[in-house]
């Protein structure tokens, strides 16, 4: 049976998608996938005005064991860590002094931090499988619209730094990807955390607790 990808969408993030093409995709899915259906939109399950700060994924993971509809985030108790979320979670208390274990990135997303992946499925065990399934023209409008809101991007790798264009100098912040292969190439270091919450109180608003 067909997902219906338009039903499923958080009801405040309609004005901003484009739902025709939302469903064209809902065609186009095939029929086993990454995360699990209820899961595609768990980013969006805050409003788009309590967004504070976005950071960018390129898609889910494509082990069944961690794709949970969040960028970068897994379910809770998983273990091991995945290698990109281990070295985030290196530089935050690298950054702020706070050593992190849980995965479940979920306390983020309730603070208005949008966990969003530019590609919301794959196939499993085949990253960037879904590129052509034409996500990006649901993603970059949401990135898009909580960048012109006001939010924070952080960016990590070249895919994610793509959205650079939508925030304005002093919102963005661009490094290397997490991953094993790039982290030494300029994410450790980057102190994406407490940057994004310096900037959070120049606006006057609350940090984050990363």
């Amino acid at each position: 049976m067909r997902v219906d990808l338009v039903r499923l969408l958080p009801e405040p993030w309609h004005k901003i998608v484009n739902l025709q093409i939302l469903e064209s995709i809902s065609k186009t899915l095939p029929k086993q996938f990454l995360p699990d259906q209820e899961d595609i939109f768990r980013a969006l399950s805050i409003p788009p005005a309590q967004v504070k700060v976005v950071i960018v994924g390129q898609d889910p993971y494509p082990n069944p064991k961690y794709a949970m509809g969040m960028a970068f985030s897994v379910r809770e108790n998983t273990n091991p860590l995945p290698a990109s979320l281990k070295n985030i979670f290196t530089e935050l208390e690298d950054d702020l002094g706070y050593k992190r274990t849980n995965g479940d990135l979920s306390d983020w997303k309730d603070q208005g931090v949008l966990l969003l992946n530019r590609s919301l499925t794959v196939d499993a065990h085949e990253s960037n499988s879904h590129i052509g399934l034409n996500w990006s023209q649901i993603t970059e409008p949401i990135i898009e619209s909580v960048a012109r809101g006001g939010a924070i991007g952080i960016l990590w790798g070249n895919q994610a730094a793509l959205a650079g264009k939508y925030f304005p100098k002093e919102n963005v912040l661009t490094s290397a990807h997490p991953s094993p292969l790039s982290a030494y190439r300029g994410f450790f270091g980057s102190k994406p955390f407490s940057k994004s919450n310096i900037k959070l109180l120049e606006k006057g608003l609350s940090p984050i607790k990363w």
